[in-house]
């Protein structure tokens, strides 16, 4: 079956927001070639657990495509009508499959050598949507929070190394009262600019804060969650025939309610599923957890304000070991887990830059309850140094 042959009824199985979108741009959706249409509707079959900015760029994705000229259809989709596919590809189900469809393409892109054909005409058309559909300024300024090193005396390196030449580096900061005036900071800013899931609270141990209007995701919380996935993947690890790829696709599939994630807030769930089940090492490591929760945020979400608390993560042991642990008293390391939310500090830096109205932004990395920081804003002069006395306070003040 091709695109052109798409029917309504083809899409009951989907939930019922995707299914409603579906068929009210059908018409769109039989003009783009099947060599790109599952890559979409892999998006649109996950509509309903996808976050407001996810859903608003799908849709604009679909009334472009439906408002194209039959001449400017082909400017746009003329490199994916050129991709050569197998006739199994072709009566695939890749309305109701479409994630699986393009695994499958992917390989028969390699092995007949069009990978760098779709590449091409993929980055064309990235390019040609996003002059198109320009991502918009946020309402307000983001804010990024990083607290590193709980439990941890000092540091055997120089802090915020990769942070300093972007901002103020501060090595007297008054630590008292830190986190709470960090936390009134974020839910002060939830009460002004209030809207779903534009404030983030990710911890990595036990929220010491629950904030009005946002979003709190944290390794501890899960606790429950992460034993069930580790048995689950001990299991699987040790079932006959068990691969790599095998694993990565029983993961792929799993829902909240397999992990035991009630269905409060289907988007919620569905994303801290997915924090679980495709980050690499988000299951054990708390540091890992805090720094893939927050790309996976600002990529998704796209929120004003996150703020990540880094805790202290257990020892290094062997992989096996690790997954096969599902008691939660393990030994923490402190001292290697500054390291971890230092680096994580930056990282989430980087990935707040990626997102529109960058060179606005503001983000301040703290090592908990001692006196040093970086402070980055427009305000803020790159690549200096303050023996200033402040509080946390007063660095929010300057950051504007």
């Amino acid at each position: 079956m091709l695109p052109r042959d798409l029917q309504p009824e083809q899409f009951q199985q989907y939930p019922p927001l995707a299914h409603k979108l579906a068929v009210e741009n059908i018409v769109a959706l039989r003009r783009i070639p099947l060599s790109l249409l599952p890559s979409l509707l892999s998006e649109l079959i996950q509509y309903d657990y996808r976050f407001p900015a996810e859903r608003k760029s799908l849709e604009a994705e679909i009334a472009n495509a439906a408002s194209l000229s039959d001449t400017q259809v082909s400017e746009w989709f003329g490199g994916f009508a050129q991709i050569r596919l197998s006739p199994q590809l072709e009566s695939f189900d890749w309305v109701n499959a479409p994630a699986q469809f393009v695994e499958q393409l992917s390989d028969q892109l390699w092995r007949t050598h069009q990978m760098d054909a779709f590449r091409n005409a993929a980055l064309a058309y990235s390019n040609r949507l996003l002059a198109a559909y320009p991502p918009e300024a946020p309402a307000i300024p983001r804010l990024g929070i990083a607290i590193i090193g709980a439990g941890a005396a000092s540091s055997p390196v120089p802090l915020f190394r990769k942070l300093r030449p972007h901002g103020v580096y501060f090595r007297n900061v008054k630590p008292e009262n830190g986190f709470s005036l960090l936390r009134n900071a974020v839910a002060d800013r939830a009460r002004g600019n209030p809207a779903p899931f534009a404030h983030w609270y990710i911890d990595g141990g036990v929220p010491e804060a629950d904030l009005a209007g946002v979003t709190c995701v944290s390794y501890g919380g899960l606790e429950p969650a992460r034993a069930a996935l580790l048995r689950r993947m001990n299991r699987e690890i040790h079932s006959a025939g068990m691969g790599p790829e095998q694993l990565r696709t029983i993961m792929a599939r799993m829902r909240p309610a397999e992990l035991g994630l009630g269905d409060e807030d289907p988007v919620l769930g569905r994303f801290q599923v997915s924090v679980l089940t495709e980050g690499s090492g988000t299951q054990v490591f708390s540091t890992t957890f805090v720094q893939w929760t927050v790309r996976e945020a600002l990529r998704r979400a796209q929120p004003l304000t996150v703020l990540a608390r880094f805790a202290p993560r257990q020892r290094q042991l062997p992989m096996n070991e690790l997954l096969a642990r599902t008691e939660t008293r393990a030994e923490l390391d402190p001292a290697e887990s500054l390291i971890d939310g230092d680096m994580g500090a930056y990282y989430n830096w980087v990935n707040q830059q990626r997102l529109a109205g960058a060179e606005q932004s503001r983000f301040l990395a703290w090592f908990e309850e001692r006196n040093e920081a970086v402070v980055i804003a427009p305000s803020m002069p790159r690549g200096t140094e303050s023996s200033t006395s402040a509080t946390i306070g007063d660095l929010l003040k300057w950051m504007g």
